[in-house]
């Protein structure tokens, strides 16, 4: 993907990987790279087999139909529409099942000429690395972030908390979706990577920097996913990677795997 700017031409180059983990039977999580359309997106789905991958896959599905927007805030109008759409199919599979909580968290990153959004609704992630720091663009919703918020409890007793991984949010889970946004100006050499909480429960932020840094995406990915079945990996994980350049790089990449020091 290209996409020419009043100051330089920006290149996209994307890498997905995805994996049922080693304790589920059924992958609930969902991604989606439309470079063609600056959209990417990870859902991770709650609620079961024939709930939660449902839910994860009505947000994708109706996420690739967004089609090619003519400004940015025209692409966030447009992602925000198929965000609604899918929240109301997710809402009528929960009523077919009885009422059940059916939901899917959200992350995403929207470009378009050199701006971009991360929207996101759950405890899915968006981090930037740029100029090697790796920053979390994303804010967990979460109980015990909120919590930690209202300065209830401590960061300490938040990492520690019995209910971490409770979420306040997800696409379904209400009337019409509940999103947070963050915006910025793209750089050439940012790398943005979205992913599931299968990734980071496992995945320190550091660890996350380095194979950013240090890979190609789609080898980047790889890697990730397989450090986090290498630790046990409790849930389905995901991770989607994204690298901003000016012009297409060629570079030689390092061929070893940098997480094999890590475990």
């Amino acid at each position: 993907m290209q996409m020419l700017t009043a100051e330089f031409c920006l290149e996209f180059e994307t890498g997905s990987a995805t994996d049922v983990g080693c304790r589920r039977n059924v992958n609930e999580d969902a991604l989606l790279a439309r470079p063609d359309s600056g959209l990417w997106a990870v859902a991770d789905g709650m609620g079961g087999h024939e709930a939660g991958d449902f839910a994860s896959s009505a947000i994708v599905q109706q996420l690739d139909t967004i089609g090619h927007a003519a400004s940015d805030e025209d692409l966030t109008s447009r992602f925000m529409d198929r965000l609604f759409q899918a929240n109301r199919l997710i809402r009528a599979r929960a009523a077919e099942l009885g009422g059940s909580t059916v939901g899917s968290t959200v992350v995403t990153l929207l470009v378009h000429g050199c701006s971009y959004a991360c929207i996101w609704s759950g405890d899915s992630r968006a981090y930037l690395l740029r100029n090697g720091q790796l920053v979390q663009q994303s804010r967990d919703h979460t109980e015990a972030n909120a919590l930690l918020a209202a300065g209830t409890i401590t960061p300490e007793e938040a990492e520690n908390w019995p209910r971490k991984n409770v979420i306040t949010r997800a696409i379904g889970t209400s009337n019409e979706p509940q999103c947070d946004r963050v915006s910025g100006n793209l750089e050439p050499g940012d790398i943005f990577c979205l992913c599931s909480d299968g990734l980071t429960e496992h995945i320190e932020d550091h660890e996350i920097a380095a194979c950013l840094a240090s890979l190609p995406p789609q080898q980047a990915c790889e890697a990730l996913i397989r450090e986090t079945l290498n630790r046990g990996a409790r849930d389905n994980v995901t991770v989607l990677a994204v690298r901003c350049a000016a012009t297409v790089d060629s570079g030689n990449w390092p061929a070893d795997d940098v997480l094999d020091d890590l475990a």
